[in-house]
């Protein structure tokens, strides 16, 4: 494992244009940035590039397709294309973008950009994309659109790369981006305010070996310095947001680090509140630190706690157990933070009493009114490249590779698991639609667990637990 550092508003209308006037200085490129989803957030994916091409002397278009569309007016406009696609979602939407974009303008240079771009690559590469650019990848895409306004370059740039040793160092742009209240808000006593998403670090220090983090980072962590943290904070507030999240796939990977990001956030803006993603195991490692996050006005912590199971806990290696994951909830409460988990509750391991057992955890730790629904029904993803591959217990189970669905596909050993998974997705498809409260939802899907497996228990009475007040993001997807 690697150890490696490197410290490094306006109304939704259409597209912002950074135009420069006509007629153009040599070697300017026309760039629209496309962003299909940062898992309901303003996308900083977008922002950081757009400043640096900027900065560059190029002209720049930002389209967040999540609540814009991409009209056919800027892909006319446009002399490349690229598209972010940090998580599984993007990368999918990518692919259909970029189709789109393609029967429109075939000639059009497309890139896609972020931890994803490399998956799929065989009917990408060439194909829907001219360039594919995973992990730092500011630095490639200014070369890349660089090579695109000087046609006469002498040394070719390979069409696929993994970059780490360029750090990205420009505070996004936001001014480019749909204001920040089209986006995830925090909720809390019944009130919203309005959030922003900020990241302090890339990579990860850790393999768990159903994440897509260490395919590309390999142990690597790149953080981001703590002034240009602070600048984009600024930037934010200056755009009504009370709340920050901060993105990183783990905050404390670099705990010196991230411990004066927050100091120096907390410092400019004392009233700011603020949530992050840590791991169990560095919750417990670094516990003197928690009071501290308290302190600067920290409401929740994202933990990936996954199964209550120790045996899928090894299997992805997560590094905790059960036991550790309820020592990490109490540490945080005793500190006035809650802890958000998050689960992934089928794998090709999962059992039934698995599944009962986590509901059991869910209503015994008090954290019904912690957990969006949605986490009861995560299936495990295996994209390409994943470390969960070659583990021969999936021998049996796994499919070849779904390019449309970017993954390999698996069955559970015990059908019923598969046909429990199905009917948890169609229920929740049916109380979400008719906007049923969070713990009316879980009891029915305790309900639906315990019936599945044979087992009469009633729900728990949600009444008596502290469900309403709790802090969380309207938006329920974390990763």
């Amino acid at each position: 494992m690697s150890d490696e550092l490197d410290l490094a508003h306006d109304p939704l209308v259409g597209p912002t244009d950074r135009a420069v006037a006509c007629p153009r200085p040599e070697g300017v490129v026309r760039v629209v940035l496309v962003s299909g989803y940062e898992l309901g957030h303003q996308p900083i994916h977008l922002g950081g590039p757009g400043a640096a091409l900027i900065a560059a002397g190029h002209e720049v278009r930002c389209v967040d397709t999540s609540v814009q569309a991409l009209d056919d007016e800027s892909i006319e406009w446009a002399e490349a294309l690229a598209v972010s696609v940090p998580m599984h979602t993007a990368m999918r939407l990518a692919i259909e973008t970029a189709a789109f974009v393609r029967s429109r303008r075939p000639e059009l240079a497309i890139c896609f950009y972020g931890l994803y771009a490399l998956v799929g690559s065989e009917r990408t590469s060439g194909v829907l994309a001219d360039q594919l650019i995973a992990g730092e990848y500011e630095a490639g895409l200014l070369e890349w659109v660089a090579a695109l306004g000087s046609p006469d370059r002498e040394v070719p740039i390979p069409p696929v790369r993994v970059e780490l040793g360029r750090r990205a160092t420009s505070v996004p742009d936001r001014s480019l981006l749909p204001s920040i209240d089209h986006y995830a808000r925090l909720e809390i006593d019944g009130h919203h305010r309005l959030a922003g998403y900020v990241e302090a670090s890339r990579g990860c220090r850790h393999r768990c070996r159903h994440c897509p983090v260490p395919v590309i980072y390999d142990g690597r962590v790149r953080v981001v310095e703590p002034s240009t943290v602070v600048a984009d904070v600024a930037n934010l507030v200056g755009a009504g947001a009370r709340h920050i999240t901060f993105g990183d796939p783990d905050f404390f990977n670099a705990v010196p680090h991230a411990l004066k990001v927050v100091d120096a956030v907390h410092s400019e803006f004392p009233d700011l509140t603020f949530d992050c993603t840590i791991k169990v195991e560095h919750l417990l490692d670094h516990r003197g630190a928690i009071p501290g996050l308290a302190a600067a006005g920290c409401l929740f912590v994202v933990t990936a706690l996954e199964s209550t199971s120790d045996l899928v806990l090894d299997r992805l290696r997560k590094g905790h157990h059960q036991f550790e994951a309820v020592e990490a909830i109490e540490l945080l409460r005793d500190n006035g933070i809650e802890m958000r988990p998050t689960f992934l509750p089928f794998t090709p391991w999962t059992t039934a009493c698995d599944l009962l057992d986590l509901c059991h955890f869910i209503s015994r730790h008090d954290l019904i009114g912690n957990v969006d629904p949605v986490q009861m029904t995560i299936r495990l993803l295996i994209p390409e490249g994943s470390l969960l591959l070659g583990d021969p217990d999936l021998a049996e189970v796994l499919g070849p590779f779904d390019h449309d669905r970017l993954t390999y596909p698996w069955s559970a050993p015990d059908p019923a698991v598969d046909e429990l998974h199905a009917s948890l997705v169609s229920l929740l498809e049916k109380l979400t639609a008719a906007d049923t409260p969070p713990p009316r939802t879980f009891a029915a899907m305790w309900r639906l667990i315990h019936e599945s497996a044979g087992v009469e228990v009633a729900p728990p009475d949600v009444s008596a637990g502290s469900v309403v007040g709790r802090p969380r993001l309207t938006e329920p997807w974390f990763c």
